[in-house]
């Protein structure tokens, strides 16, 4: 078999060397192996032509067969890039909604997935999601928003990283501590993903500016860790009539769900009507959670708003979904849209 692949380099060097087409190569590699492999089955057990050439057309098929799958691999690869460019064919520079080489190749995964593609890949480099909270739930999904390509993320947050963050916020480095964690987290992200603007707002989400933010982005990501923002960016996202995407964690489960009334679901009020009393609703910091926990509810968060933003699949409007990490269980359960809700009780579906 060493025979053949010395005379398959030196065919090819012979072709290099006279400045052959690549489809002539292409050929001459093609009927090296027809030759080789015809051999195989013509010659009998042991002629000695047969046994310098591998000695089995099994083995021949096996390496034609992994060929043959990666050349089409990379042939549909350069296909789908031809495809996502094809709106733009004499552009020289990369404008808003078209592709970098670099861009292609980072969002190959996305482009090759059927519900994605070229379009789906563009509607996420102009997209705007601001992420509220940059902790447990904020950290995995600026990260994985980042790295899926959406062009402009905001996160706005207004505490600092401590040393007891990094157990769980895994965008946070020890060196980060005592930085206020929006800055923390932007240094990752653009370290991530040069190509994504990010805007951190160091400050509390108070009544005074979320108007005004929220009208900059098309959704929102909520992952505080009091109700009082939770009830704020509700009222402000069903105001605007903007998909607000919103999780929950607790020792070992975590919740997360698509509150969009304008689409036809409940709102986050319409489900928590009003605020736990004190001490029902521990926090992180008093009732525990395990570290893994945060990065697989930020990153269903993340997911969900992929599929908000490009139409894939089916987003958890009117659904919640449960995660059980102590014992591996996931189950959904329906939510309905309150008619006496303060907040959406009067919206109507788009």
């Amino acid at each position: 078999m060493l025979s053949v692949l010395l005379l398959g380099g030196v065919l090819l060097g012979l072709c290099e060397l006279v400045g052959a087409p690549r489809k002539w190569r292409t050929a001459t590699l093609v009927v090296l192996f027809a030759t080789v492999l015809a051999l195989q089955l013509i010659l009998p057990d042991g002629h000695p032509v047969r046994e310098n050439t591998g000695e089995s057309p099994v083995l021949w098929l096996i390496v034609g067969s992994f060929t043959a799958i990666a050349l089409g691999y990379a042939r549909l690869v350069q296909m789908l890039k031809r495809r996502a460019r094809q709106d733009e064919p004499d552009a020289v520079k990369p404008v808003a909604g078209s592709f970098s080489e670099t861009e292609l190749e980072r969002y190959a995964r996305h482009i090759v997935l059927r519900e994605l593609g070229g379009p789906g890949q563009k509607r996420l480099k102009q997209a705007r999601v601001l992420v509220i909270g940059a902790g447990g739930l904020g950290a995995p999904a600026l990260q994985y928003l980042a790295a899926a390509g959406v062009g402009t993320i905001g996160v706005i947050d207004d505490d600092v990283v401590e040393n007891a963050n990094l157990q769980r916020q895994v965008i946070h480095r020890d060196a980060d501590i005592g930085m206020p964690k929006v800055f923390s987290a932007e240094a990752a992200m653009k370290a991530q993903n040069p190509g994504v603007e990010v805007r951190p707002y160091h400050r509390r989400l108070e009544e005074g500016i979320a108007a005004d933010l929220f009208a900059d982005y098309d959704v929102i990501l909520e992952g505080s860790d009091n109700f009082e923002t939770r009830y704020l960016a509700n009222r402000v996202a069903v105001a605007q009539g903007k998909p607000l995407i919103s999780g929950a964690l607790s020792q070992w489960e975590g919740q997360l769900s698509v509150f969009h009334p304008k689409a036809g679901g409940p709102c986050y009020q319409c489900i928590f009507p009003e605020a736990p009393a004190p001490g029902l609703a521990p926090s992180c910091a008093e009732a525990g959670v395990v570290g893994p926990l945060p990065g697989v509810v930020g990153s269903m968060m993340a997911v969900e708003t992929v599929k908000q933003i490009t139409g894939a699949g089916q987003v958890l409007r009117g659904e919640m979904l449960i995660y059980d990490a102590l014992y591996g269980e996931n189950r959904k359960i329906a939510l309905k849209k309150r008619a006496d809700c303060p907040i959406c009780g009067s919206s109507e579906p788009a």
